[in-house]
C-alpha cells in the first residue's frame, strides 16, 4: 500500500472525529458507530479480555486519544491544529474543576458527554457501585500534553499534582494505589494488596516534575523524593520490582511476582523526568538517572527467552514462573509484547543501552515475520503498537527491512480495521471504541507513512505513553 494512501485513510478518520466531536465541544465520542458516525448511545458487549469497568459508555476520554490527537498536530493542517486545540481547551477549561484536582480521564473515569459531569465506568460494571469515579492514569501522559494544558489553563496542572497526594492510603508505613476518589477528598483504605505497581509511581514523579518547572514549588520536590524512594528498597539483587509492594501470600499471580515491564516503565519514567528537574534540582536528576540505570539493567535480567520468543511480562521472584507477553490479542493485565518494545527504545533514546535496543529488535522481528492471528479480536491499540514498533525500529536504524514490514504491515491493517472510514476498535467488530486503542493505530499508520515519504526524523514522533 503507498504511503499517501496510508495517510488519505488516516486523515478520513480524523475529519470524522472532529465533525463528530464538534457536536461535543471538541470533545470525541469514546463509542461511535462507524456508519452513521453518531456516538453509540447503547454499549456493545465487551470484547474478550475487556472489563466493562473501564469502558468510556456516552462519554470521551483525553488518554485514549492522545496519540490521536498527537497525530493530528504532526500532520499540521490548520483545521488538524485547531481540533486539537479545541478538545484540549475545552478539556482543560471545562473539565478538570474536581474536588481533589484529578482529571476524569485512564481507566475507570472520563467526561459524560450526555450529563456534562465526571464519569464514573465502575457504574457500567457495578450499577450501585458507592464512592463516585475512580482516577488510574492507565498510561503516561506525555511532554508535550502537560505543555499543551499548561498553555490551556496552569491552575489544572497545578491542581491535578496536588491531587495525585490522594493516592497515598490512610495509615503509616507510607503505601500508596493507583486508584483514588475523583470527586472525595479523601484517601483510601488499606485493601488486602497495595494494588500501588511500579509504573503508577513513575507516571506520578514525570507530572510533579512538569508541574515543578513550572511552579517551583518545594512541596512537589518532596512528593518527588518520597516517591522516589518507596521503591528503591523493594528491588531484588538484579533490580527488578515486585508488580505490587505488598499480596496476600493466598494470591498466586501477585505474591512475590516481579514485574519486568513495569521495572521498565518506571525507569523510563525516571529518565524523562530528570531534564525537567535538572537545572533547579540537579542533585535529585542525577539520583533519578542513577536508579533508573539499575531498574533498566533488572528489566534485561529477567528471563526472558529471546531465541525461543519469550518475553516475560512477569515471574516469580523465586524462579519458578515465567508469565510471557503475546504477540497480538492482548488482554486485560497482558500487554502486547510491541507495549514494552517501544518503552524499551524510549529507554534506549534516552540511555543508550544497547540491551534495550537488542530486546526491541529481537520483539520486532516478531512482527515481520507474521501477521493478525485469524479469529481473535485483537483490539486497535495492538495493532497500532506493533506497526509502531517497526516504525520507531527504522527510525531509529535507518534500515530498510523495518520500513518495508511496516509498509506491508499497514496494508494488512487496512483491510482488518479500516474497511470504513473509522477503523474498528477491534478485528471482528463493527464499532469504534476509544478504550481499545484506535488512537494508537491511526498514529502508527501515520507514522510509517511519514517515514515511508521523509525518512528517519520525520514530523511525527513516536508515542511512548503505553507503558
Amino acid at each position: 500500500m503507498q504511503a499517501e494512501q496510508i495517510l488519505a485513510k488516516v486523515g478520513r478518520a480524523l475529519d470524522i472525529l472532529i465533525e463528530v466531536g464538534d457536536q461535543y465541544q471538541g470533545l470525541f465520542p469514546s463509542l461511535i458507530d462507524r456508519q452513521s458516525h453518531r456516538m453509540l448511545s447503547e454499549l456493545p458487549p465487551p470484547i474478550p479480555g475487556q472489563r466493562q469497568g473501564d469502558r468510556s459508555h456516552l462519554g470521551s476520554n483525553l488518554i485514549h486519544d492522545e496519540a490521536a490527537l498527537l497525530t493530528l498536530y504532526a500532520l499540521d493542517k490548520p483545521h488538524y491544529r485547531d481540533a486539537a486545540d479545541r478538545y484540549l481547551r475545552r478539556f482543560a477549561t471545562h473539565c478538570t474543576d474536581t474536588a481533589t484536582g484529578l482529571f476524569p480521564w485512564g481507566e475507570h473515569a472520563y467526561w459524560h458527554l450526555g450529563d456534562d459531569k465526571v464519569g464514573n465506568s465502575g457504574l457500567i460494571s457495578r450499577p450501585d457501585a458507592q464512592g463516585g469515579a475512580t482516577h488510574d492514569h492507565l498510561r503516561q501522559a506525555p511532554l508535550w500534553l502537560w505543555e499543551k494544558l499548561q498553555q490551556f489553563d496552569s491552575n489544572c496542572v497545578q491542581g491535578f499534582a496536588d491531587g495525585l497526594d490522594f493516592h497515598w492510603v490512610e495509615g503509616e508505613p507510607a503505601e500508596y494505589i493507583r486508584h483514588a476518589r475523583i470527586e472525595i477528598r479523601e484517601r483510601l483504605g488499606r485493601g488486602t494488596r497495595s494494588c500501588d505497581f511500579p509504573r503508577h509511581g513513575g507516571f506520578y514523579i514525570f507530572d510533579w516534575a512538569f508541574a515543578y518547572g513550572q511552579s517551583r514549588r518545594p512541596e512537589l520536590v518532596g512528593y518527588i523524593e518520597k516517591m522516589l524512594d518507596y521503591w528503591w528498597p523493594l528491588r531484588d539483587p538484579s533490580g527488578q520490582l515486585l508488580i505490587e509492594s505488598r499480596s496476600p501470600e493466598t494470591d498466586e499471580r501477585f505474591y512475590q511476582t516481579n514485574a519486568p515491564g513495569q521495572t521498565l516503565s518506571l525507569g523510563v519514567s525516571l529518565l524523562e523526568a530528570a531534564p525537567l528537574l535538572e537545572d533547579d534540582q540537579p542533585e535529585l536528576a542525577r539520583l533519578m538517572r542513577q536508579r533508573a540505570a539499575v531498574y533498566l539493567g533488572g528489566f534485561l535480567a529477567a528471563p526472558h527467552d529471546l531465541e525461543d520468543g519469550i518475553f516475560a511480562i512477569t515471574c516469580s521472584r523465586a524462579g519458578n514462573r515465567v508469565d510471557a507477553m503475546p504477540v497480538w490479542g492482548s488482554v486485560y493485565g497482558l500487554w502486547p509484547v510491541s507495549y514494552v518494545a517501544l518503552t524499551a527504545l524510549c529507554g534506549y533514546r534516552l540511555s543508550g543501552d544497547q540491551g534495550l535496543l537488542g530486546w526491541a529488535v529481537t520483539a520486532g522481528e516478531n512482527y515481520r515475520q507474521g501477521g493478525l492471528p485469524k479469529g481473535v479480536a485483537v483490539p486497535a491499540m495492538d495493532a497500532g503498537l506493533g506497526l509502531g514498533l517497526l516504525a520507531d525500529l527504522y527510525d531509529i536504524t535507518g534500515e530498510e527491512r523495518w520500513l518495508q514490514s511496516g509498509l506491508a504491515l499497514a496494508g494488512e491493517l487496512v483491510g482488518v480495521y479500516c474497511d470504513a472510514d473509522l477503523p474498528r476498535g477491534a478485528a471482528g467488530i463493527d464499532w469504534y471504541e476509544s478504550q481499545m486503542g484506535p488512537s494508537f493505530l491511526l498514529h502508527g499508520l501515520a507514522r510509517i507513512a511519514l517515514l515511508a515519504l521523509e525518512g528517519p526524523g520525520c514530523r511525527l514522533a513516536a508515542d511512548y505513553t503505553a507503558r
